[in-house]
């Protein structure tokens, strides 16, 4: 299928990726669309893996505050430099970001911010119930790593469904805008407050 620059245009609007990367997508999977995007979204697992080394000393704070006024959130997210930071779609990430703590509640980051003793009990409960439920001892380590991925999505920011697009979880939101943006992004930290 020959790539033409309304293709390139179509995929660029759908994943707000550069001309070259669209057009290299779309070579890849022979003008797929959705074969491009399901490209980029791997490729861009793989930037993102490469700029988590970088330094992140800029950054913006997005808040949130819910219509009722009685919960709101602060969230830092750095990113690598001063222009990227006072970007519109860096700003609306931040903003994001801090209405997806607002709304969901999350205790940690990522799962590496779990406590070892928090996470050996969380371990020691779901093992009791499979006991409980009679589950075969051979399979009760598969399905506590499964129930472990389900505990990370109520707790940890980054594993969570991201709440204005819920197939896709926060983490690969942040990749996503790390392709895009072309520099690495973290979440530093973040304060929730509810009365």
């Amino acid at each position: 299928m020959a790539i033409t620059t309304d293709l390139i245009q179509k995929l660029r609007n759908e994943t707000g990726v550069g001309i070259m990367d669209a057009k290299k997508a779309l070579q890849e999977t022979d003008g797929d669309i959705q074969g491009a995007v399901v490209f980029l979204k791997k490729k861009g697992q793989k930037i993102a893996a490469k700029k988590q080394v970088r330094s992140t000393n800029e950054g913006f704070i997005g808040s949130y505050v819910h219509a009722n006024g009685k919960i709101a959130c602060l969230v830092a997210i750095a990113c690598e430099s001063d222009f990227v930071a006072k970007t519109e779609d860096f700003k609306k990430l931040a903003h994001d970001i801090a209405m997806q703590i607002t709304a969901v509640n999350p205790q940690y980051i990522s799962p590496d911010e779990i406590p070892e003793d928090i996470l050996a009990k969380e371990k020691e409960i779901i093992k009791e119930q499979l006991k409980n439920e009679k589950k075969p001892e051979k399979v009760i380590d598969k399905i506590v790593s499964g129930k472990l991925e389900k505990y990370y999505s109520e707790v940890c920011l980054m594993k969570q469904p991201f709440i204005k697009e819920d197939k896709k979880t926060v983490e690969e939101l942040i990749q996503e805008n790390v392709m895009k943006l072309g520099e690495n992004i973290k979440i530093k930290e973040f304060t929730r407050i509810e009365l």
